[in-house]
């Protein structure tokens, strides 16, 4: 998330979408798996970042068992069919693995533990997750030995150091996109009108206001 609004922060959001899909309903999970995820496609000059993507279902769903072996078996022997499909169409495809050591983890969850500001932070899988460390690792090696393909790779971005992860996740990400500088155009502010002027001031003194505690 923090990876995210680093690269989004300064950004149009009606350029660059940022999607952060819920569980599936019960009518999803009647759906073909990446049927979901494909209504939020981009269309042209539009750019789409995925907070937890389709890979869900190599990662979190498999370590938890909210999918059988053979849904897990049949992603990842289906997923980079649809991912060339999706670029043979004309979508470029940009795939991070934020890697975490297990310290960093470990102090991280302790943080947000001890801090009731950050507890929210602690998503109902957080913690199983971190009894299942090896499980997870073995499942992200299984991901990336099937999914790691030369048309739509995988990159593995270091996120022990938070600030030094975003900026080479935005340098790398600028590497990958073709782009070129825009022209800067001056913007100049116009004056108010003074045709139909009255005291807009007085016209809402009487109305409630919030209290000035600041």
């Amino acid at each position: 998330g923090g990876t995210i609004r680093a690269i989004t922060e300064r950004l149009s959001p009606r350029v660059f979408k940022v999607i952060a899909l819920p569980a599936p309903t019960e009518r999803e999970k009647t759906q073909m798996y990446m049927q979901r995820y494909m209504q939020h496609f981009p269309a042209a000059g539009e750019v789409v970042i995925f907070d937890r993507s389709w890979y869900n279902r190599a990662g979190v769903e498999y370590v938890m068992g909210f999918c059988t072996p053979k849904e897990h078996k049949r992603f990842l022997e289906l997923c980079p069919q649809i991912e060339k499909y999706m670029i043979q169409g004309g979508i470029i495809l940009i795939k991070f693995w934020l890697e975490v050591s297990n310290d960093e983890q470990k102090r991280r969850f302790e943080a947000r533990v001890e801090d009731p500001l950050r507890q929210w932070k602690l998503s109902p899988m957080d913690l199983p997750s971190r009894t299942r460390w090896y499980e997870y690792s073995r499942a992200r090696d299984l991901m990336l030995s099937n999914t790691d393909t030369r048309t739509a790779p995988w990159y593995i971005l270091r996120s022990d150091d938070k600030r030094a992860a975003r900026l080479n996740a935005i340098a790398h990400l600028l590497s990958l996109i073709p782009h070129k500088k825009l022209p800067e155009t001056k913007v100049s502010l116009p004056k108010r009108s003074s045709k139909g002027a009255y005291d807009d001031d007085a016209s809402i003194a009487r109305r409630r206001f919030v209290p000035e505690r600041f």
